[in-house]
């Protein structure tokens, strides 16, 4: 009886859904010119930096989530 009731409801629904006529409204449009003014910047850098490679792709997030509080040690009782 249930699903008699609820397939009547959803029936009902869709098809009262389908009866809409909306109309579609126009929308106006305009157009914008747009220039672009492009310069290429040079930027050259004399100073030389040294890249540290890890054997793990995560470990300074690994190392960083690894953190103990008081609450981890064990106790002495």
């Amino acid at each position: 009886m249930k699903a008699v009731i609820t397939l009547t409801v959803v029936f009902f629904f869709s098809v009262a859904a389908i009866a809409q006529n909306a109309e579609e409204k126009k929308v106006s449009t305009t157009k914008a010119t747009v220039v672009l003014n492009s310069t290429a910047n040079k930027i050259s850098k004399s100073e030389k930096e040294v890249a540290r490679l890890y054997l793990f792709k995560n470990s300074r997030i690994k190392k960083e989530l690894a953190f103990k509080t008081k609450r981890n040690r064990s106790k002495l009782a």
